[in-house]
């Protein structure tokens, strides 16, 4: 399965972040969803380090109107770091925060014509290099001791090349909401369980469903992609889908899918921003017990 041809290494990251994030209203009229907090870091904050941690050195922001709090987050805030300074205060919490000028790049989607439009808005900035995307709502926390979804990704396309996307195991009542890969071959990879992807279902039915596992939100693919998109028109809800392009790379290229080893969390659902605060807050050590203690109160268990 391992392609012997020299491969270029996964050095850009495209985020599609120009969503309107209308299921937040109001909390979103002024401020991008992308900005709204688990616990004390914006939830675009959390796929920059899981790009950063994968060795992912350019990141490319494909943003809207209204988007430009989500580029400040990653400048240098001159007059807190001062007033910081004066107060003797640390700044090592902004430490994640700064990006080197030249490391991010953003392109404007100007109409919201989907996934698959978004992405190819970065196609100058990604050029004739393989690239990695990160959708920022789907919120990847991996287990204890495992490395970051993206990194355990980079490490399989290091062994088979071509292109890749994350998947995890979902009940069966389950994969109805969710894009659904048709299974190939499987092995174990150095970064995790790898299968062959022959088809890409969206949304089947329970009974209809290839298999029970689905899209979550990260992928490594080809810049052949973009010319697909370049032609591609419009599919499900008007708009032009990645997926559909995905899938006629299919059986042009190596395609494998990448079962996380870790948990997601639905950050673009209000009940899943709720349980990713949660369930990280309960995973500190500064402040579970704290956490547990409100939850069982509140439960009346306490």
């Amino acid at each position: 399965m391992t392609n012997a041809a020299p491969r270029k290494p996964i050095r850009k990251a495209v985020f599609p972040v120009a969503g309107m994030g209308t299921r937040f209203l109001p909390a979103t009229k002024a401020i991008p969803k992308e900005m709204l907090p688990v616990i004390d870091r914006p939830l675009i904050q959390y796929a920059v380090d899981e790009a950063r941690e994968a060795g992912i050195e350019q990141l490319i922001f494909v943003t809207g109107r209204g988007k430009t709090a989500i580029v400040e987050h990653f400048d240098m805030a001159f007059e807190l770091e001062t007033t910081m300074k004066e107060r003797d205060k640390t700044l090592e919490v902004l430490e994640p925060t700064r990006i080197q000028p030249g490391n991010l790049v953003t392109v404007r989607q100007q109409v919201p014509l989907g996934l698959g439009h978004a992405i190819w808005c970065a196609r100058a900035i990604v050029g004739d290099e393989p690239f990695a995307i990160f959708l920022p709502d789907e919120l990847m926390i991996a287990n204890k001791g495992s490395t970051g979804c993206m990194k355990q990704m980079v490490e399989a396309y290091n062994e088979v090349g071509g292109n890749l996307i994350s998947v995890l195991e979902v009940p069966e009542e389950e994969v109805s909401s969710y894009g659904v890969i048709a299974p190939g071959a499987r092995h174990l990879g150095s970064g995790g369980a790898l299968t062959e992807v022959t088809g890409l279902v969206e949304k089947p039915k329970r009974e209809a469903a290839p298999s029970n596992l689905i899209i979550s939100g990260r992928y490594i693919l080809q810049p052949e992609v973009m010319r697909v998109l370049e032609g591609q028109g419009k599919g499900a809800g008007g708009e032009i889908q990645l997926t559909d392009a995905m899938a006629r790379m299919i059986g042009q290229q190596p395609f494998h899918a990448v079962t996380f080893a870790g948990k997601r969390y639905d950050c673009g659902s209000k009940t899943g921003m709720v349980e990713a605060t949660l369930a990280l807050a309960l995973e500190r050590e500064d402040m579970a017990e704290d956490v547990r203690a409100i939850a069982m109160r509140l439960l009346g268990l306490s």
